[in-house]
């Protein structure tokens, strides 16, 4: 069972780097006491309680926003949805008027999804409270990713020294160089796997 003294040293949560194999590592033991908490019959816990999520999903999505709105009211959090079709971005808005208009909401959290890729950094350099990047453009999902890390390690135990191929149209994938970001730090082998045309051409780059 982790420590409840573990601290997470970023202000916001918006890439893997930046991240070393101990803070990984220790986030994905926080993660398996919490799928504990979810099978529990009493799943909820007070632990964030007071605080205000809102969840700022601008790409369409329905597994992502919904998962941070469960994981929000498990820990305690009041959490705030404000759909796509019904937000000023949708109609001319600015990233930056959004900002604004959340600041004087006064959220501890904003989880952002976004089409532009640097979406939610540009917002977490606007706004007062802690922000996660639930997927960027072509950029990055990072909390993806430590799902998928903590899925494998829950299957197979230790990932260091494994071989994982990842499999597709790696060249748009945001979760893709997300995984390979994250299974680096985690020293496992990763291979890229597809069609030339949707393989990024600086894969070496990306440690894969």
């Amino acid at each position: 069972m982790p420590s409840d003294s573990y601290f997470f040293a970023q202000p916001h949560f918006l890439r893997i780097a930046g991240l070393n194999r101990l803070e990984v590592i220790s986030l994905l033991d926080k993660a398996d006491s919490y799928v504990e908490q979810s099978r529990r019959r009493q799943k909820t816990s007070d632990r964030l309680h007071g605080l205000t999520q809102i969840n700022l999903f601008l790409e369409p999505s329905t597994r992502t926003q919904s998962s941070f709105e469960i994981a929000g009211k498990r820990l305690g959090l009041d959490v705030i949805n404000m759909p796509i079709g019904s937000s000023s971005v949708s109609k001319g808005e600015t990233l930056i008027d959004t900002a604004v208009t959340l600041n004087a909401m006064h959220p501890d959290l904003l989880v952002v999804r976004h089409g532009a890729s640097g979406a939610a950094e540009l917002l977490s350099q606007k706004v007062d409270c802690a922000v996660i990047n639930a997927g960027d453009g072509t950029h990055e999902h990072p909390t993806q990713a430590l799902l998928d890390a903590l899925a494998i390690r829950r299957t197979l135990g230790d990932l260091d020294g494994l071989r994982i191929a990842i499999c597709g149209d790696i060249a748009h994938s945001r979760v893709a160089r997300s995984n390979v970001a994250l299974l680096n730090l985690l020293n496992v082998e990763v291979r890229l796997c597809g069609p030339p045309t949707l393989l990024p051409s600086d894969a070496d780059r990306w440690g894969a």
